[in-house]
């Protein structure tokens, strides 16, 4: 039996924006919160979230029927993703006076992280120590990390989506955990 994201892609690489519209539907929350675990910023996340279904939409004919669909979709999010961080590298600093701004500073412009009295009380210490560390990780073990345990995506998945064999996805895990493991460790202690 065709999986309903296959049906609704063939539909819509034969014109049928309904379908189209469907799987945006179906896949846009998604996305947006693999991106978001990714880029850690929700203007690129939904930027991300943007370019993705008008990379779907203009190479849906070169979608394979015979896989899967969300694993091709994916694979494009988390390319993209990937391009990006790699274009971010340049660091700003937080005391840097803006161009335009007067007095204003970088820091100035970050959101703030304040939760509110309740959330502080359901996000604990711990959950939020993990998920920072889980930022600090290098770009080739984070993407698999967040796509094996945030995403919860099989090994096989994660292989097809990075196009990578599953011994280097296995030792990418192995080697992220270890990372974490350590960092946590240094937070909170053996």
């Amino acid at each position: 039996m065709i999986q309903l994201d296959t049906r609704l892609a063939k539909l819509a690489r034969n014109g049928d924006r309904g379908a189209f519209a469907q799987l945006v539907d179906l896949y846009q929350d998604k996305i947006y919160h693999l991106a978001y675990r990714m880029m850690g910023n929700a203007q690129e996340a939904e930027d991300v979230v943007q370019e993705t279904f008008l990379r779907v939409y203009s190479n849906l004919e070169r979608y394979d029927e015979t896989q899967k669909f969300s694993t091709w979709i994916y694979r494009i999010a988390t390319n993209l993703c990937i391009d990006r961080l790699r274009k971010r590298r340049t660091t700003y600093s937080l005391d840097a006076e803006m161009p335009e701004g007067e007095g204003s500073d970088w820091y100035s412009l970050m959101p703030s992280n304040e939760d509110t009295p309740e959330k502080q009380v359901i996000v604990s210490e711990t959950q939020q120590q993990i998920r920072e560390s889980i930022d600090t990780l290098p770009e080739k073990y984070k993407s698999i990390v967040i796509l094996r345990y945030l995403q919860d995506m099989s090994l096989q998945e994660i292989s097809e989506v990075l196009t990578m064999p599953i011994t280097t996805i296995k030792t990418r895990l192995h080697r992220g955990r270890e990372f974490l493991r350590k960092k946590l460790e240094q937070t909170f202690g053996p």
